[in-house]
């Protein structure tokens, strides 16, 4: 069965993420990385869950998961390797009607976490429905030599330069062509070649004076965020 792909808003919504192995570690530091509140619960904690679980956003709970674990979260995530406690888990968050992923074990699964490559504001997930986790991780390793540290220099600009269009209160249906073309000018060309005077001479060229780099903020070279493995 297919899975409806989306991506999630998680900042300030509690999720519950039972387990205190390294899987659970991962999965703790890309649940924070997303501005979520998270629920820990296991009775131990391997080195890397121990120090994460320090960080503002976690509640702590070091004993056995409980039914009532799953009261007021927005997900569920079982990171164990106890398939008794997983399918509690799978059973409480389906009675609680909240979406659970069971890492590696997509039939007790009713959502599960793409590999993801993300360069700035630039997302690519990268999902085989759960039928090989080791295939998605060798498609986003490719997806990785396509797309730069150059896409998140170059998704910055080009927000903050349509925040900036934006607000001067023009009718959208001015203000679209000129985002088309920048999308297709040599504005990524220039990024990629750190050619800041190149930078300027197409946004300048495109949307007239008030639009450098320096108008808006930016410099080239924030690069961006590597890909990461399945969370």
């Amino acid at each position: 069965m297919p899975f409806y792909p989306a991506l999630l808003d998680l900042k300030d919504r509690l999720v519950l993420l039972v387990g205190g192995g390294r899987v659970a570690a991962r999965k703790l530091d890309s649940l924070l990385e997303a501005g979520a509140r998270v629920r820990l619960v296991s009775p131990e904690l391997c080195p890397e869950a121990r120090e994460l679980a320090g960080s503002q956003g976690v509640e702590l709970m070091e004993r056995g998961f409980e039914e009532r674990d799953v009261e007021g979260a927005w997900l569920v995530i079982s990171a164990t390797n106890d398939e008794e406690l997983n399918r509690a888990v799978a059973r409480a968050a389906e009675a609680a009607r909240v979406f659970v992923n069971v890492v590696d074990v997509p039939l007790m699964c009713s959502f599960i976490v793409p590999a993801v490559v993300r360069r700035g504001e630039l997302t690519i997930a990268v999902s085989t429905g759960g039928a090989s986790p080791a295939a998605a991780r060798r498609l986003r390793q490719g997806l990785q030599g396509q797309f730069g540290p150059e896409w998140g220099d170059y998704l910055a600009i080009l927000r903050a330069a349509r925040q900036k269009l934006t607000a001067l209160g023009r009718p959208a249906a001015e203000n679209r062509p000129l985002f088309y073309q920048l999308v297709d000018s040599e504005l990524m060309e220039k990024v990629r070649g750190g050619d800041t005077a190149g930078v300027d001479e197409v946004l300048t060229g495109v949307l007239g004076t008030g639009f450098t780099l320096e108008d808006l903020g930016l410099a080239l070279g924030q690069g961006a965020a590597e890909g990461r493995e399945p969370a």
